[in-house]
């Protein structure tokens, strides 16, 4: 008797396996763990030596952009093999696949576009945008220092009225 005290049988004995079916699931998932397991370290020695090979270059841009494309396209190669085998969704009927991968397909081709984007238009109104960003600065600066300089003025001012 199991230690629940209930009339429920083994797992193994509702769910009607074979041993020989049993094995063969097994073994999916052993593979689908070493095919993540590889493309961990494949990342992990991507990024330990990104540096080395000048991948993470300030002046080149293009190298950082290639950078990301090859960890978000290890990302999502992980990321299938976890929806299609853990989650089961290589199971299902086409059209429910369709459905569950439409939108992520939809957010995945917007996040390349940005990346895209982001590194095309940096590069192209970088000088633009540098010499915005030195005015605010200035201006901010100018600011606060004025302001310092009248309060700082104003109790001098107030405490040689008093000593008089």
């Amino acid at each position: 008797m199991s230690e629940f005290h209930d009339d429920y049988p083994q797992y193994e004995f509702m769910a009607h396996h074979s041993e020989e079916e049993g094995k063969k699931k097994r073994r999916a998932l052993w593979n689908v763990f070493w095919i993540m397991l590889a493309i961990t370290i494949v990342e992990l020695f991507i990024g330990l030596n990104a540096h080395k090979w000048g991948l993470l270059d300030p002046v080149n841009r293009t190298s950082k952009v290639s950078l990301k494309f090859i960890f978000i396209g290890l990302t999502l190669v992980k990321a299938f093999y976890i929806v299609f085998k853990f989650m089961h969704l290589g199971d299902e009927k086409k059209w429910l696949k369709y459905t569950i991968l439409g939108p992520y397909m939809v957010f995945i081709t917007y996040l390349i576009f940005i990346i895209v984007g982001e590194a095309t238009y940096s590069k192209d109104h970088k000088a633009k945008m540098d010499q915005v960003i030195v005015d605010q600065k200035i201006k901010l600066n100018e600011k606060a220092n004025s302001g310092k300089h009248e309060e700082e003025a104003a109790p001098a001012a107030e405490g040689t009225e008093k000593h008089e």
